[in-house]
């Protein structure tokens, strides 16, 4: 026995069907959070960027980073 399902998919907007647009007091509170966030950043938050940026560099090249590592041990090896 099979079963037809026809209805549409019924999912619920806070625009309840009108188009979602911004209010000029949302995109004023917006600004404000986004100054508030960008102030207090300074040299440790660069530092820490550029600590993440080398992590993510490292973490997806992990076996490429252990294969050069272990080619430069063998051939420091073979040298000394």
């Amino acid at each position: 026995m099979s079963h037809y399902f026809t209805s549409k998919p019924s999912w619920s907007t806070a625009s309840y069907g009108h188009d979602a647009d911004t209010t000029p007091m949302e995109l004023s509170a917006l600004g404000e959070h986004l100054n508030l966030c960008r102030n207090p950043h300074g040299r440790l938050f660069a530092l820490h960027c550029a600590a993440e940026s080398m992590h993510g560099f490292g973490a997806t090249r992990f076996v490429t980073t252990l294969v050069v590592i272990a080619s430069v041990i063998g051939v420091l090896f073979l040298v000394f």
